[in-house]
């Protein structure tokens, strides 16, 4: 509080022509990058890893998303026809989780119905695990980020003290703005990069549940279809 009190006294006691030269100056990105030190280094580092992350997890989850709208039904015209090996190729044509899961139930065909259904759980988890691949370094970013930021508001605001301490009675506004810069940017930083891999975090996890539930339609769309013969 003390400190905020001597700034603003300072500032009520510049002349007039010296607040009118600050209010001009203005602060670019990069002025404003380099006012908050080297705690600006990690912060941008995580920054590009969130935005890597989301646009590479996004474009291979959308991918997955895709499928023939009429795959099942050409794998049930096949099945039923007893053209297993048809059914096995027009799963090998498709590059996305449902068709190797269901591929993987194709080739246990004959065995009892809970040894298959439980193959293609396996596939299916697997395919999940994959989807989710670095989903937990997002959730890092969107927690650690605003963390180290708060650390470069201590880190400036122990800088400011110390040189408030140092100057005796030859304080100035001046002598403490690099401090005061440092704390204000690195918090504002943390926070953006936090707040965005947060979104980002949780837009990619309703994708991934969006392709989970359709995994497991495919699946009970599957285990129907083998049942049928036994009706």
């Amino acid at each position: 509080m003390n400190l905020l009190l001597f700034i603003q006294a300072n500032a009520e006691t510049l002349p007039a022509d010296e607040l009118a030269e600050g209010a001009e100056k203005s602060m670019n990105l990069f002025e404003m990058a380099k006012a908050g030190g080297l705690i600006m280094i990690p912060l941008v580092l995580l920054s590009f890893v969130a935005v890597y992350i989301f646009i590479e997890r996004y474009l291979a989850i959308r991918r997955a998303a895709m499928e023939d709208a009429g795959f099942m039904n050409k794998i049930k015209d096949y099945i039923h026809d007893g053209k297993i090996e048809s059914a096995l190729a027009l799963c090998q044509s498709h590059d996305f989780p449902v068709s190797r899961m269901i591929e993987k139930g194709i080739t246990r065909i004959g065995r009892p119905l809970n040894d298959v259904n439980t193959a293609i759980e396996n596939v299916g988890n697997l395919e999940i695990s994959r989807l989710e691949k670095s989903l937990p370094t997002l959730a890092t970013v969107a927690g650690g980020a605003p963390m180290i930021g708060f650390l470069g508001t201590v880190i400036g605001m122990v800088k400011a003290f110390f040189d408030m301490a140092n100057a005796g009675n030859n304080i100035d506004v001046q002598l403490l703005s690099s401090g005061i810069y440092t704390a204000m940017v690195t918090t504002v930083t943390g926070l953006v990069v936090g707040i965005i891999a947060y979104f980002a975090y949780n837009i990619l996890v309703a994708k991934v549940e969006k392709v989970v539930f359709k995994m497991e339609a495919r699946t009970m769309e599957f285990m129907d279809l083998l049942n049928e013969p036994a009706h």
